[in-house]
């Protein structure tokens, strides 16, 4: 039996297996149905430009010191006091579970945040409170007070909130006062990766504490897409309406994405 010669093949075939890519892995808690409102309103559109991450953009990194150690452990105490129990990781990041504590340990989000102001209050003395308060605020229509907590926020809080500075607010009478602070990029709101927290643990409570325990209005304007922060001292909070975060936050907060 005569055999035929083989006919040289034109397939080519690789020698080396195809590239496969990952597919990120969705949290379990955003794979619940109730929670695709909050995804599709947080992603960014097609034809919209990327977020500028850390990586992108140059940012001035803050170095802790001895009193901003202080300024944590005090804090953290203040925190274990409120909550009832502590972390048993160090630093930063005990504070921050601290905190997802305080969130979930009250039966409402309005819990969260008058916990939040009794914790800013036990910070300070009763009495420094109320002689700041009757004493300071009313001097020149408000604006001494303004900017003084404006610097002393800025030289005290940048443990917790990252680099900021002191800028120039515009005032409703039409002058400017040197009662702004501006946080480039908010180590707090990064860290715990929570619009809730955000919102619950630190603006409204926050602005509440410095109006009626210190005598100065408070407007603060966190951006969630590149976690800077406006923070405008002797502003009313008319600017902007705090309840258009309520359907927001009561769907989800993006808690350990």
């Amino acid at each position: 039996m005569k055999t035929l010669p083989l006919r040289p093949s034109t397939i080519s075939f690789s020698s080396s297996p195809p590239r496969s890519h990952p597919v990120p892995k969705l949290h379990p808690q955003l794979q619940s149905p109730r929670f695709s409102v909050l995804r599709s309103s947080i992603q960014p559109q097609p034809q919209a430009p990327p977020i500028k991450r850390e990586s992108d953009t140059s940012r001035t990194e803050y170095k802790p010191g001895v009193l901003d150690d202080l300024f944590l452990s005090s804090f953290r105490n203040k925190l274990v006091q409120e909550v009832g129990l502590d972390s048993e990781k160090p630093g930063y990041d005990g504070l921050i579970e601290l905190v997802n504590h305080l969130m979930m340990k009250g039966k409402s989000s309005s819990d969260a945040r008058d916990a939040a102001i009794r914790i800013l209050v036990s910070l300070f003395p009763p009495l420094v409170l109320k002689l700041y308060k009757i004493l300071i605020s009313p001097l020149a229509g408000g604006k001494i007070a303004a900017m003084m907590v404006a610097r002393v926020t800025a030289l005290t809080c940048q443990w917790l909130m990252g680099h900021c500075t002191v800028n120039s607010v515009d005032l409703p009478d039409g002058t400017s006062c040197q009662s702004g602070v501006f946080v480039e990029r908010c180590k707090y709101l990064e860290e715990s990766k929570c619009v809730g927290v955000c919102i619950n643990t630190c603006k409204l409570p926050t602005q509440t504490f410095f109006k009626d325990y210190m005598g100065v209005p408070l407007l603060m304007e966190p951006n969630f897409s590149d976690y800077s922060c406006q923070r405008f001292f002797l502003i009313e909070v008319i600017r902007v309406n705090d309840c258009q975060f309520i359907y927001f936050i009561t769907i989800t907060c993006l808690l350990q994405l």
